[in-house]
């Protein structure tokens, strides 16, 4: 397997953005593509994009006009808009295309994975990452490390030829990474928090100091982490009530008029990825028939909330 050269991303959210930057600057213009359909592009080239305050000198490529397949594939899009991104660059995908979804949640792999075959997949989950988006201008906050942490790996059973191929490629060019042991606790992990906080902090319209004090909001954020502390004992993920005492330590140490990204999106009145987290946990409470009433208030207040956008 060859190694890493050219690099394609689809979406320019937050971290999308600090990925095509960090990339281009690793591997220089013409080997990193922002990859969107041409009225997308033609935007990101006339409007620009902003990071930190500069504004970014980027490949902005329409995906139509690319013939041969990039060696990795990063899709950065929000879970709403990963169906159009996968037939946007499903041409782009050869047999050695490392393809890596920054998602969160627990369900933009197994997309992948139908989409592509599960052997080029690596499973990711990112966390210590502070950012706040405003239309083109992206700002990212100090956190240790610099462009945060990803947690990489692939489930028992999978190949790991392009997870190798992956770090050999981070390591190459100073990028942080981790390999937990069991990436899918990993990942449930990180939706745990996900599903609380991002959607009480929604659906209380509130910044996180609002979760960091006792009250209705902190009191469903934690609520709702429980019941996917349930849900991961019924899947066979062996979560622990440490995981929510940790995202709790967590939360509580994040600067208290920072937001969640998904309180953000509300805001700028944006679909969130409400279908991403309580919509996933009220799927898999169907599946187990186990009462989720907390995730199914936050899904019912959150959609009725979008739908007066």
């Amino acid at each position: 397997m060859n190694d890493i050269k050219t690099i394609g991303i689809v979406g320019l959210g937050a971290l999308g953005t600090m990925y095509a930057e960090l990339f281009t600057r690793a591997l220089g213009k013409e080997h990193v593509l922002v990859l969107a359909d041409q009225e997308r592009t033609e935007r990101y080239r006339r409007d620009g994009m902003w990071y930190n305050g500069e504004r970014c000198d980027l490949n902005y490529t329409d995906a139509a006009t690319v013939t041969e397949p990039v060696d990795l594939l990063l899709f950065t899009v929000k879970f709403t808009g990963l169906p159009d991104a996968i037939e946007t660059c499903r041409h782009l995908v050869g047999p050695e295309t490392t393809l890596v979804s920054i998602l969160n949640g627990i369900s933009s792999e197994e997309l992948l994975c139908e989409a592509f075959g599960d052997q080029g997949v690596v499973w990711c989950v990112v966390g210590k990452v502070a950012a706040q988006k405003e239309v083109n201008r992206v700002t990212m906050f100090p956190v240790v490390p610099p462009a945060g942490e990803m947690d990489l790996g692939v489930p028992a059973g999978h190949s790991h030829a392009h997870l190798d191929r992956l770090t050999a490629f981070f390591d190459s060019i100073g990028f942080h990474y981790c390999l937990p042991e069991n990436i899918l606790v990993t990942m449930w992990s990180k939706l745990l928090c996900n599903v609380g906080c991002n959607q009480a902090a929604t659906a209380y319209e509130c910044n996180y100091s609002v979760l960091q004090s006792p009250g209705p909001a902190r009191d469903t954020m934690l609520a709702a982490m429980r019941e996917v502390l349930t849900l991961a004992h019924a899947e066979g993920i062996p979560l622990t009530e440490e995981d929510i005492t940790m995202w709790t330590a967590v939360i509580d140490g994040i600067t208290p008029t920072n937001e969640p990204s998904m309180r953000q999106d509300s805001k700028a009145h944006r679909k969130s990825e409400v279908e991403l987290f309580s919509g996933t946990v009220r799927r898999l409470a169907q599946k187990h028939h186990i009462p989720v009433p907390v995730n199914d208030w936050l899904y019912e207040t959150i959609t009725e909330m979008e739908r007066h956008y």
